[in-house]
């Protein structure tokens, strides 16, 4: 099979494919950039690997629920977006292949049979792919929190790219709740132009040197106070090897006044 890109999207707040009027108005044009996403790729995949930024785990945890339940992981929604489905199937074939890969690269990992979709796939994935007719497996980030870590596991799942499996790393590159909209404009601007910079048309050494140390960046704390959102890039970042990253969707008035950025590499 064609190798597949992989790729770092925002995935947005709660249920917000699944609502009208001003909140869905709000994401229409990271709506149309997620729509798009098929398209661009050499072939339909046979398998979607999305590293969701809500799930954190001590050890990587991939899902191999043959049919994943949801997990309607938000607050203070509209009833009827906790009885929304996105219906795809899972692969407990590819769960088991990710948990293999990781393991024969020297990391732990663990299957798990019960996990469902969370927010961070299925808001996603709905406008990705609204039939529901790809599988999707999740696999978690690290609560330790180590850049060098997350790298280090996309490197090891690299092989799927060449196996028509599309990795998708599910967060957002901006992710302050006690600083949202306009209180966060600046803080978002600053940590998007360094993330615009350090990436797209660097070599690989580069891009992950600057990842392991976003900390040091300008504005870093205060734009990921927690860093889960932001280490789904650093996986999309490690399986994307050395092939070149560009800016695959970038929005300057998010929300109305923030900042935010996804990748494509490869």
């Amino acid at each position: 099979m064609t190798r597949l890109p992989t790729y770092f999207l925002n995935h947005g707040g709660g249920p917000w494919p699944w609502m009208d009027g001003p909140m869905r108005d709000a994401y229409g044009k990271l709506e149309a950039s997620l729509a798009g996403v098929m398209g661009e790729l050499p072939e339909l995949p046979r398998a979607v690997l999305v590293v969701s930024a809500h799930w954190e785990a001590p050890v990587a945890q991939v899902s191999s629920h043959p049919a994943p339940p949801m997990l309607y992981d938000y607050y203070n929604f509209p009833e009827h977006t906790y009885h929304i489905r996105y219906a795809a199937s899972g692969s407990p074939e590819l769960a088991t292949r990710v948990r293999d890969l990781l393991r024969g690269g020297g990391m732990d990992c663990e299957e798990d049979a019960a996990r469902g979709f969370d927010h961070g796939t299925f808001s996603m994935m709905q406008p990705v792919r609204p039939q529901a007719d790809i599988p999707i497996v999740q696999l978690s980030v690290l609560d330790h929190f180590d850049p060098a870590a997350h790298i280090a596991m996309g490197r090891l799942l690299q092989p799927l790219r060449n196996e028509g499996v599309l990795i998708l790393g599910s967060g957002l590159s901006y992710h302050n709740l006690r600083a949202w909209g306009p209180a966060g404009a600046d803080a978002a601007a600053q940590f998007d132009g360094w993330l615009r910079e350090s990436l797209p048309g660097k070599a690989q050494a580069e891009r992950d040197a600057a990842l392991q140390h976003w900390a040091e960046a300008p504005a870093a704390r205060a734009a990921h106070p927690r860093p889960e959102h932001l280490l789904p890039l650093m996986v999309a970042a490690g399986a994307g090897g050395a092939d070149a990253c560009a800016v695959h969707f970038h929005q300057g008035d998010f929300m109305g006044s923030m900042a935010v950025t996804g990748f494509r590499f490869g």
